[in-house]
């Protein structure tokens, strides 16, 4: 399928939303996480290499990570603490207006759900944040697929639950590794970068660095 900038919501069976960077602006606040954790295990991540892999489970960019430095960390205490680091800025998280606006029109219309490569409950944290909690049929998250983005297992667990044809679907997103599994998953997207860009923190001071840290 292709991008449906233009999309009308009769004709599809179902919309599918990512999570962070569609949904929610969180991707400020994921970058501080990282920069974090990165930073106490001496690995490399800067801001690029953070969007390109947006939309992998934080395990799995911690394992990339650490293979590319040669280096051997415990994933699971450095996922946590990755996490928990996000967690704190949570409270700061807004909404992205124009999908809030989507979300709206289409609910009790058409099935909608969240598919991310996040876990499910740092996922349904961010939608109870943002007033959304209650919003969606079904949530996919990093736990419910083998395979995650760019395979389109995520989009296709979600057409499975939601008794739709994948074909029928309209998917939101924010990345490449997004945008590539919904095309593998024969759905049409929308690419959420053509009207919103999260707020870079590279070259920032660090006083802006350090804010929300403490």
């Amino acid at each position: 399928m292709t991008n449906a900038p233009g999309w009308h919501l009769q004709d599809y069976t179902a919309l599918l939303f990512d999570c962070d960077g569609t949904l929610a602006d969180t991707m400020p606040a994921h970058y501080r996480a990282w920069r974090h954790v990165t930073e106490l295990h001496g690995l490399a991540f800067d801001e690029d290499r953070f969007y390109a892999l947006g939309g992998r489970p934080t395990r799995d960019i911690l394992a990339i990570l650490a293979t590319e430095a040669s280096i051997e960390i415990d994933l699971d205490h450095a996922s946590d603490l990755k996490e928990q680091t996000f967690m704190d800025h949570l409270p700061h998280v807004e909404a992205i207006d124009p999908v809030l606006a989507a979300v709206e029109r289409a609910r009790g219309q058409v099935p909608i759900a969240v598919v991310s490569g996040g876990y499910q409950a740092v996922v349904r944290q961010i939608l109870k944040q943002i007033g959304l909690l209650e919003s969606f049929d079904t949530i996919v998250g990093s736990e419910d697929t083998d395979r995650h983005k760019p395979d389109p297992d995520p989009f296709l667990e979600a057409a499975r639950r939601l008794g739709v044809r994948p074909e029928g679907c309209l998917v939101w997103e924010d990345s490449d590794l997004g945008v590539e599994a919904a095309r593998r998953a024969g759905m049409a997207w929308i690419d959420v970068r053509s009207f919103h860009q999260p707020r870079r923190l590279t070259g920032a001071g660090p006083a802006d660095a350090q804010k929300g840290l403490a």
